[in-house]
């Protein structure tokens, strides 16, 4: 049954499940900041969110697919099982994190289950350090260069606006921030929507439905960056509340600041074939904001919290992947 026909079409709808996930928990960090600066409603601002998720597809090629679909682990040993497995794992945490309202990477308990169930099938042999190493260094890198890009952006557009009044001053970054908000929307899709593209890939390539040569088929890439665009649409609401009211206050001029500092990050990661968390990135930024005005603008209790959702998400999610792997090897096969 495993390697039937009917189970690859299976573990595409898995695929496409995961892909809508990762549109429903990370729509949070596309609207928090306009929903909380009051630019857009949350109804507004989710489907202003959304199109531009899909309007991603139009920009950017499928870099970040190559690297999740074969710069992770060794092709040679994925199966249905282990792409399962990977999937399963990536799931049950993505629920788990937004029933908790922790801002945490859909891209990271991704690779973490595809790590997981690699090691449970194969051992460590069947990594690709190389690609492990380029993902989990922008652990760090990512969430760092937000803050520092969202503390510049920042201070530029205060200088900018020094002898402009608060009501002027909102007025105009109100309709900046819509642009913004459409740009890191726009670098959320070409990122996100790319690792389930690996994903699906890896299971047509496993089982030779797309000849020798590993690449993503063009309806992939239409299926991903649509069901991640409705899953933005139906927003995770409980991470909107984190992430734009509980890390710091936010004024239109803040949100601005933070959307665009997250999508030259995005964008750039996107290009270079990198599977950065998008979650990292906005996240960084806004405690890069809050830090302009004094250090204590920033909930660092809140901050230390996803820190820690960040730290946990490819561990937890390789071991319950891991878990699952061998659950199902023993027991139905």
């Amino acid at each position: 049954m495993l390697e039937s026909m009917g189970f690859v079409i299976f573990l595409v709808i898995v695929a496409l499940v995961f892909d809508f996930l990762n549109g429903f928990h990370d729509s949070a960090n596309s609207i928090s900041t306009v929903v909380s600066t009051r630019v857009l409603s949350p109804k507004y601002a989710v489907i202003w969110a959304a199109f531009f998720n899909f309007a991603a597809v139009f920009f950017v090629g499928t870099a970040v697919a190559n690297t999740v679909g074969k710069g992770i682990i060794h092709l040679e040993v994925v199966d249905n099982l282990l792409i399962l497995s990977a999937l399963g794992g990536a799931i049950i945490w993505n629920i788990t994190t937004w029933y908790y309202g922790l801002p945490s990477s859909s891209s990271h308990a991704l690779i973490g289950g595809l790590i997981g169930a690699g090691i449970a099938k194969a051992g460590t042999g069947t990594l690709i350090w190389s690609g492990i190493a380029k993902t989990t260094i922008f652990i760090i890198v990512s969430p760092a260069i937000g803050m520092t890009l969202g503390f510049v952006f920042m201070v530029i557009s205060l200088n900018l606006n020094r002898h402009s009044n608060m009501a002027r001053s909102d007025k105009l970054y109100r309709k900046l921030q819509l642009v913004s908000a459409a740009v890191y929307s726009l670098g959320h899709g070409m990122n996100d929507a790319q690792k389930t593209m690996g994903i699906i890939a890896m299971a047509l390539f496993s089982k030779g439905l797309l000849g020798n040569t590993f690449h993503i088929p063009i309806w992939v890439i239409i299926a991903c960056y649509t069901v991640i665009s409705l899953g933005t649409m139906f927003g995770g609401w409980r991470i909107v509340k984190t992430m734009g009211t509980k890390i710091t206050k936010l004024r239109p001029i803040g949100g601005f600041s933070a959307e665009t500092a997250a999508a030259c990050s995005i964008i750039g990661a996107s290009l270079a074939g990198i599977p950065v968390s998008t979650t990292h990135t906005i996240t960084g930024a806004i405690v890069g904001v809050g830090a302009t005005k004094r250090l204590s603008a920033v909930r660092w209790g809140v901050a230390g919290n996803i820190v820690w959702a960040w730290i946990l998400t490819i561990p937890i999610t390789a071991i319950i992947s891991a878990i699952t792997y061998l659950f199902f090897k023993y027991f139905f096969l």
